[in-house]
């Protein structure tokens, strides 16, 4: 067995730097920082100590008032703490004036959530992502700190190797930013074909959507019997993984778990993922899992809509799942709640409870997205026949000499397989 002594540096360096402290600060908001200390805890810091700051909004030059930047500043020398952790989006001018009044490191909440990522991406795809969402983050922090150099174009000192060094730094971020965007275009083309592969058996195709943590990869391993990783903190999942699952009836069905949402996700982060999220685009429906356990059930289901919508998903069909309903003790409630929503079920992925439930409210919803058709096949194309009995409801049947006449209500990609043969 390698020794620690025996190990690289970097990595000897790595297991035995301690644990960095932070403080976490922010302007008083409608919510609490519990979702901010989980963000901490999941990206490996330790929260040593919060501060909140009450104002009507925070400030336009050091994100903390004056004073309370001092507090912080103090906080910081009596915990030892290594960063300061801002639940909230600075500015690069906020940022760089916290920083010199704190004088300790300053991370935003969107830097947070990009370490967490970084963190997590395994696949080429995902690191990818990841780092085009971090270049895009770092220009214009980069931009504003060399203003003062573009402000002495023409002049004395200005003419230097400095600006020109400056301006090389942004040109190679701006360059590799380039590169990225066309290694993902490209990613994004792999991905387009594999999806139309997928079209080719034409099973219906859902997508679990949910706020992080919510129980999405459990639900897939429950369901499809895969191993999908799955972790109980934030953004165990950055790729998609397809598995396909058999429903009550006998037909298939083709489920792909997606990246969690957070409140208030970054914009260019959803930008970075777009490829990855496409996948909640082309799906026939979604299934919005909830942690109906969590205190604040109601305002992470709003998150994920909000998303949804700047996807432009929000009009698609959905089943929404109420999960860990073993975690939840008032019963009588969660059944009210699943009664006033449409399309909802409760459920126990971890322990497997209700499944049945989930996959019949599955197939009631795909249901009602079939396409009634009536179709003559010809004996050479008879292979399709089985496929009209995976993916879809076959009602009637009858072989003539020529072609097997067929009728029945499809899904949508099956329906436009079909559509050459359509029989008046």
């Amino acid at each position: 067995m390698t020794t620690l002594s025996e190990r690289p540096d970097r990595e000897r360096m790595h297991l035995v730097a301690h644990k960095e402290r932070a403080i976490i600060a922010a302007v008083e908001k409608d919510q609490d920082s519990a979702e901010m200390r989980e963000l901490a805890s999941t990206a490996g810091v330790e929260v040593v100590g919060e501060m909140v700051q009450r104002r009507s909004q925070p400030s336009s030059v050091s994100y903390l008032g004056q004073g309370k930047a001092v507090e912080l500043a103090a906080l910081v020398k009596e915990t030892q703490a290594d960063v300061a952790l801002i639940d909230d989006d600075l500015s690069p001018t906020q940022q760089r004036n916290l920083e010199a009044a704190a004088e300790v490191r300053v991370l935003d909440r969107t830097q947070l959530i990009l370490d967490i990522f970084a963190q997590r991406a395994h696949t080429r795809e995902g690191k990818l992502q990841v780092e085009l969402a971090q270049l895009t983050y770092l220009l214009p922090r980069i931009s504003a700190q060399y203003t003062k150099f573009e402000r002495q174009q023409g002049g004395i000192g200005g003419r230097g190797p400095g600006e020109t060094k400056l301006e090389s730094d942004r040109s190679k971020i701006r360059k590799r930013i380039s590169d990225l965007e066309r290694e993902l275009e490209e990613v994004k083309r792999h991905r387009g074909m594999a999806r139309e592969g997928r079209r080719k058996t034409p099973f219906p195709h859902a997508a679990l959507v949910g706020y992080t943590s919510a129980g999405k990869s459990t639900l897939l391993n429950a369901l499809s019997g895969a191993e999908v990783h799955t972790d109980p903190q934030l953004f165990a999942t950055l790729d998609p993984t397809t598995r396909r699952i058999q429903l009550p009836e006998g037909w298939g069905i083709l489920l792909t778990d997606t990246v969690g949402f957070i409140q208030r996700l970054p914009h260019h982060l959803v930008a970075a993922f777009r490829a990855t999220l496409e996948e909640v685009l082309e799906a026939d429906l979604l299934i919005h899992v909830v942690d109906a356990a969590h205190p604040d059930r109601e305002q992470q289901m709003e998150a994920v809509e909000n998303v949804l919508e700047e996807l432009g998903a929000a009009a698609s069909p959905i089943v929404t799942v109420y999960n860990k309903s073993d975690l939840v003790s008032d019963q009588y409630e969660l059944r009210q709640l699943v009664a006033e929503v449409p399309d909802s079920v409760y459920i126990s992925a971890l322990k497997g409870e209700g499944m049945e439930y989930l996959l019949r409210e599955v197939e009631s919803v795909i249901e009602r997205l079939l396409v009634p058709m009536r179709v003559r096949l010809p004996y050479a194309e008879s292979y399709l026949l089985s496929q009209c009995h995976e993916s879809g409801k076959v009602t009637r049947e009858e072989y003539a000499n020529d072609s097997i006449l067929v009728e029945g209500r499809f899904v949508r990609d099956m329906a436009q397989r079909l559509r050459p043969y359509q029989a008046e």
